[in-house]
């Protein structure tokens, strides 16, 4: 009994010792703290850039350092004007507020849901569109925040070998912005429109979300893309193209087949792109980015 009391004593008093020890090596917070010397990029836009279904997840853990925070506040069916009237852009708003950072690059993606037949969404290409995005410029400088505009990536669909750049004119509005603001610009329209019609039609399914199905594969062979849902005998005239509307919905975009949203590879891919296009348009942050 005798030995179990005086190992008790011991063992508290050690444990005493310890912890005032551990007390003495803590090192002191300096008052005021120190400033530690970091940056904030957010992320603006719609699907293609959102969590699921762009290539925002991938920028945002592969391509950024410890010195940058990166936050995605991209949703899909977003266009440039419901962006704002839902809400969404005063909660980016109060993040490019919110300060702690040595500067908040704000990257702006839009121009999918801008399109025509998409109720609640779609802006006039000569007049909404474009001044939607100078609005955007406008505040994230009034903010304190530094903008970068993006034009819109490419779908990947075909006809006869060719890709259907049917975000062209959207992109262009996005360039003159751009130039008329003085924002600097990550062409990623031009960027991926390049490179997809280089890889073809068969190889750029492999940047969905999930694999095509055997019938959507073989027409993507021929160079020809038809409807994800296509198939077999029932593959026909209404068929041979995709429904931007359907598939690109006001939410979260649906994990499948489709000609519009990344999957991990396109992703990664595309988040390349925009990396290697940021380094060179903002040279101050590429000590912030992993190529």
């Amino acid at each position: 009994m005798r030995f179990k009391a005086l190992l008790f004593a011991g063992c508290l008093a050690a444990g005493a010792l310890s912890a005032a020890a551990g007390a003495r090596a803590q090192t002191p917070v300096p008052d005021p703290a120190p400033h530690f010397n970091a940056i904030k990029i957010v992320l603006v836009g719609d699907s293609t850039t959102a969590v699921q279904g762009g290539w925002g997840p991938s920028f945002c853990a592969k391509h950024v350092t410890s010195f940058a925070a990166c936050i995605n506040l991209a949703r899909g069916g977003r266009s440039s004007g419901n962006y704002r009237t839902e809400g969404s852009w005063a909660l980016a708003l109060s993040e490019i507020k919110s300060g702690g950072f040595n500067d908040t690059y704000v990257l702006v993606q839009f121009g999918h849901n801008d399109q025509p037949g998409k109720p609640g969404r779609s802006t006039d290409l000569a007049t909404e569109f474009p001044a939607n995005l100078k609005a955007y410029v406008d505040e994230i400088r009034a903010a304190g925040g530094k903008p970068v505009l993006v034009t819109p990536l490419t779908r990947r669909q075909f006809k006869d070998g060719k890709l259907i750049d049917d975000l062209a004119p959207w992109a262009e509005a996005t360039r003159k912005v751009a130039a008329e603001t003085g924002a600097p610009l990550i062409d990623l329209h031009a960027d991926s429109v390049a490179a997809v019609q280089a890889m073809g039609a068969a190889e750029a399914t492999r940047f969905a979300q999930k694999p095509p199905s055997p019938e959507v594969l073989a027409a993507a062979c021929t160079g020809t893309t038809i409807a994800a849902n296509a198939g077999g005998a029932s593959a026909g005239p209404a068929n041979t193209g995709q429904n931007n509307a359907a598939v690109e919905p006001m939410g979260q975009a649906k994990l499948s087949f489709d000609y519009t949203h990344l999957g991990e590879t396109g992703a990664d891919y595309f988040a390349n792109m925009v990396t290697a296009d940021l380094a060179k348009i903002v040279p101050a942050l590429r000590r912030f980015l992993i190529p």
